[in-house]
């Protein structure tokens, strides 16, 4: 009888063990095939193959765990590295609460990291009294594209003047490259970089501008932040003029100039008015990987 009660038990806990592994199993399989079709909801969302404006929305399995879920999320690719992606549907980027921007009419977005490390910093600054507002975040393919073909039609000035008709070609890009990227070359598609307080170079020479730099120089890279365009000389020879207001959330961006290094070259580059100077400039080596030793 002893014996009996004992294999039916035997039994009995077999069964149970087989069929927790059967429903594991499963599980993991399912949750496999979420994290699939995640990672292809995701990528077609943050960065549609034909159509920039896509109003496709982040489609996220909610049953995925949080690893597999910051997996997807961390997508990266060249239309990413590129702006071609809408970040009001990518689940990466967060609004800026409009008490932080200059101008308060704007919806700006900025990846949620550097936003929270940035609003740290700002808390910090005015305890100073130092003000470092956002001008500009975020700006994808397009809104680069619009400011781009509005100088390179000499609709709009470069630092102060119209770059005249006579000059064309390559040397028109190279003007207004002083001072604005080509569009799928900006740091500005990533979300990590920000333009504070004012753009205009003669404002950071002023003493509240001045204030204003010597305290980023001083305290900015506690909070991970760099300025990727500093004054030229032998450590930067090439790319853009210095800007005083344009720093970087390092964490974030550091990578994606590795990943920009690896994916992206100049024959990418196109899509707008004069990107066919881009092979010729080198826009690549000279204007997106001159930067600041400090930031690479």
């Amino acid at each position: 009888m002893n014996y009996k009660i004992i294999v039916s038990v035997s039994i009995i806990a077999a069964l149970l063990l087989f069929s927790s592994c059967e429903q594991s199993n499963s599980q993991n399989a399912q949750d496999a095939q979420n994290l699939s079709e995640s990672k292809g909801s995701v990528n077609d969302s943050i960065v549609p193959s034909d159509n920039k404006n896509s109003d496709s929305k982040v489609n996220i399995d909610p049953n995925l765990s949080p690893k597999n879920r910051a997996r997807v999320e961390e997508i990266i690719n060249k239309k990413y590295l590129m702006g071609q992606f809408n970040p009001a549907q990518d689940a990466r980027f967060s609004v800026i609460p409009v008490k932080y921007l200059v101008n308060n009419a704007q919806t700006v977005y900025m990846r949620t990291e550097a936003m929270e490390k940035y609003i740290e910093m700002y808390t910090a600054a005015l305890k100073d009294g130092i003000s470092l507002k956002i001008m500009s975040a975020t700006r994808p393919f397009d809104v680069q594209k619009a400011i781009w073909e509005r100088k390179w039609q000499g609709k709009q000035q470069v630092n102060g003047y119209f770059i005249p008709d006579s000059i064309k070609g390559k040397e028109r890009a190279i003007r207004i490259l002083e001072w604005n990227s080509m569009p799928s070359t900006s740091r500005h598609h990533w979300g990590t970089d920000v333009d504070f307080n004012n753009v205009n170079p003669e404002y950071w020479a002023q003493p509240l501008g001045k204030k204003q730099y010597d305290w980023l120089v001083k305290h900015a890279h506690e909070y991970g932040f760099c300025q990727p365009y500093s004054a030229m000389g032998k450590d930067r020879p090439v790319g853009y003029q210095e800007e005083k207001w344009h720093w970087s959330y390092l964490p974030i961006a550091r990578e994606l100039v590795r990943k920009y290094k690896e994916e992206v070259n100049n024959n990418d580059i196109g899509g707008f008015m004069g990107s066919e100077t881009a092979k010729e400039i080198g826009v690549v080596e000279i204007y997106v990987l001159g930067i600041n030793p400090d930031c690479k």
